[in-house]
């Protein structure tokens, strides 16, 4: 079984503010993305690059993994963006409005020629209508390990801009959208992001969110204040009653008498021999949540 780095909580946070990169060392989040895109005033962008990028390298953010989001390839500050980032060395670069594969190529070529560090990942934003059409491709570009792509992550504010659809209860306009990106993500092996959440006051609400993205597949949620950060790890987790139906059946399909069937009978029901794979991933989550740690690997293969 590959790496498993729970990423439940990822959280925003804004560069040109050095009181929050600050503050975020202590914030309970499995990840921080750094921000030099929205949440920056053009006239701030070298400030905030130069802060972001010292902050990544000094290190101190103890089990987080570390995310820089730059600026569009597009826009005038994308080149110093990514050179600056790729020498602070954080886990990911994440890359906004990603709408095709050829992109993810020239970003990998050009930290190639930047002599960037090979654990710095690719993360990809998906939020324009072309990313949604294009979201299997732009995911196959992760078999080509030059692009370094690991993660989408779902930029659902921008999509609902640019597609003029409303946020309502239950999302049902971007449905079919969240769907697209995740099947794409789990048909080339990344994982992929839910977009974030932005009714601050409504708990209730941003639980139901959370827990609608965590049963549609997604393995966290972007967020947009520390205040999100418990109620996401809480569902994106596993809770304990999956977690000992899961290490029942494993234990079931390891007995000797079980060694070659395909599926068995479990507490009256019929459970597959896939069931104990899948369960395998939920015990590793969890072992890697309990430990602390960014990542963990499953005992069993």
């Amino acid at each position: 079984m590959t790496e498993i780095r729970p990423r439940r909580s990822v959280l925003y946070m804004p560069g040109s503010n050095a009181r929050a990169l600050e503050k975020a060392r202590d914030i309970p989040a499995d990840a921080l993305i750094l921000d030099l895109e929205d949440a920056v005033a053009p006239d701030a962008k070298e400030m905030a690059r130069a802060q972001v990028c010292a902050a990544v390298a000094a290190g101190g953010y103890g089990r987080r993994e570390m995310v820089i989001r730059v600026n569009g390839v597009e826009s005038p500050w994308f080149a110093a963006d990514l050179a600056a980032a790729a020498e602070a060395k954080p886990d990911a670069i994440l890359i906004p409005k990603i709408s095709d594969a050829e992109t993810l190529v020239m970003i990998g070529g050009q930290l190639s020629g930047l002599w960037a560090d090979s654990a710095i990942r690719i993360w990809a934003m998906i939020e324009t209508p072309l990313a949604i059409l294009d979201a299997e491709r732009i995911a196959r570009a992760a078999r080509d390990p030059a692009t370094r792509l690991s993660c989408f992550v779902m930029g659902t504010n921008d999509l609902a801009k640019e597609s003029r659809a409303r946020f309502t209860p239950g999302r049902a306009a971007m449905l079919p959208w969240l769907a697209t990106a995740i099947l794409a993500a789990r048909a080339h092996g990344i994982d992929v992001l839910d977009g974030v959440y932005n009714a601050l006051k409504d708990e209730a609400g941003f639980i139901a969110e959370c827990k609608q993205g965590r049963d549609l597949g997604f393995d966290g949620k972007t967020l947009i204040h520390p205040a999100q950060v418990a109620p996401a790890n809480a569902a994106f987790a596993p809770d304990a009653d999956e977690i000992a139906r899961a290490r029942a059946v494993i234990a079931a399909f390891e007995l000797p008498e079980n060694a070659g069937k395909g599926a068995i009978q479990l507490d009256g029901r019929m459970v597959e021999r896939m069931h104990a794979e899948m369960g395998r991933r939920i015990v590793a989550l969890a072992e890697a949540i309990e430990a602390g740690e960014p990542g963990a690997r499953a005992a069993a293969e």
